[in-house]
């Protein structure tokens, strides 16, 4: 399920790549906050507080903006060139009854037995998934365990193993997850390479000439 949290969000009036300039300068980090049958708000909130949050895997905010308290859903987060800072985010209220459709990634578990040695090769044709669930009931990732995976073996969405109330937009027998046979080329036979002879160029027109 997706972890949530409280966060404290001030408006801001001041706008503009300046004004987010200096407010990232003193420790704040811009965004915005939209939906839900209410108007947009530009807002700010502390930068480290924000980015831990974020890293501990927070995706549902409790958000309380100058008294008014929503649930919010992470939509948008840009990060600066060296991917340490978060430089924008926005978020979407949402009401905690209302289904969201969202993209969650597919993490794979373990070790798959038919890709090792190198007679197998392990394939995934499906990295994320598009669901529909309750804001609160997003998951961070889809766990897919490959340890049991042999040659030839594959695992569809329709085995994929979801919490009660999530719904996935793709075909069930599509694959997730398999292990592919490794084809290998055949080496040519020592005694066919030695008895190859490499053409001489010219020959035949020398041949034809005379």
């Amino acid at each position: 399920m997706a972890k949530e949290a409280d966060l404290k969000l001030a408006t801001r009036t001041a706008l503009g790549t300046r004004a987010c300039r200096r407010l990232r300068r003193n420790g704040q980090v811009p965004g915005n906050v939209y939906g839900h049958d209410a108007e947009p708000v530009a807002v700010s909130t502390n930068s480290a507080e924000f980015r831990s949050l974020v890293l501990s895997g927070v995706r549902v905010f409790n958000i309380d903006v100058e008294g008014r308290t929503d649930k919010a859903l992470l939509k948008e987060l840009n990060w600066d060139a060296f991917g340490d800072e978060v430089d924008h985010f926005d978020m979407m209220r949402v009401d905690p009854n209302e289904r969201v459709t969202v993209h969650v990634p597919i993490e794979l578990k373990g070790i798959a037995p038919g890709a090792m040695g190198g007679a197998g090769m392990l394939e995934q044709p499906i990295h994320e998934l598009t669901i529909d669930c309750l804001a609160y009931q997003i998951p961070t990732s889809i766990p897919v365990r490959i340890n049991t995976l042999e040659i030839g073996q594959a695992i569809h969405v329709k085995e994929l193993e979801l919490p009660e109330g999530i719904h996935v937009h793709a075909q069930p027998d599509a694959v997730v997850v398999h292990v592919v046979q490794v084809r290998n080329t055949p080496e040519p036979e020592a005694g066919a390479l030695a008895g190859a002879q490499p053409e001489v160029i010219g020959k035949k027109t020398e041949e034809a000439a005379k």
